[in-house]
């Protein structure tokens, strides 16, 4: 949510008050604990001490500020534009496949990638399946971004990472610490707050609407 606000801030000329900045924060320090605190159990000896590495950190930070980068030019395309959603998913995917290529044939991996489609054609439905889902799930991200902007697809997909890593530590019995509870606690009540904060407003301005 932070990096969205900054490259709304900074694309968009957005302005955005304290609460949104509070909210932002707050969620962010709850799936910073949900995050960084795992059980002890679920902690791999193999993974022990490479958490925090400068270049995980780096990584990290570079997928937050790309991925908020592009939800927020999604949104200024939407809005600048008047595009439409089919228009943004067909050119985003066709650069896509060019960039993907080129990476292939750079790498000397596309006949390799080819030849392993070959010897396993089972393969050739998974990807078919993988790739219609993503696709349809691009039709709904560029719907909500286009319908309720950038800041607001952000929020959805934190909430939704979170009850993913929940989902799965209750499916596959992955213990949580109490660190993990309080981040979970913290993220869910600071998304609640800022909802019914919203809604209240709303109501407000409904019932003051008639006096004027």
């Amino acid at each position: 949510m932070i990096p969205v606000m900054i490259w709304g801030t900074i694309i968009m000329k957005k302005k955005y008050g304290g609460k949104d900045y509070f909210f932002a924060v707050i969620v962010t320090m709850g799936c910073s604990l949900f995050i960084l605190y795992p059980a002890s159990m679920d902690v791999s000896p193999l993974n022990k001490g490479r958490e925090s590495t400068v270049w995980g950190v780096s990584l990290m930070l570079g997928y937050l500020g790309f991925d908020g980068f592009t939800s927020t030019f999604q949104d200024k395309l939407f809005k600048g534009y008047e595009m439409e959603i089919h228009n943004q998913i067909f050119y985003t995917t066709m650069c896509s496949c060019v960039i993907s290529l080129s990476g292939l044939i750079l790498q000397n991996h596309l006949l390799p990638a080819v030849d392993f489609m070959v010897r396993h054609p089972d393969c050739f439905y998974d990807v078919l399946i993988l790739s219609t889902v993503a696709t349809a799930s691009q039709f709904f991200i560029s719907y909500t971004i286009r319908t309720f902007g950038a800041l607001t697809f952000a929020t959805i997909m934190t909430t939704r990472q979170l009850v993913s890593i929940l989902l799965s530590c209750v499916w596959f019995v992955h213990p949580l610490s109490w660190m993990q509870w309080v981040g979970a606690a913290i993220v869910f009540g600071a998304l609640y707050a800022k909802t019914f904060s919203r809604n209240k407003l709303q109501k407000a301005a409904v019932v003051s609407s008639p006096s004027q």
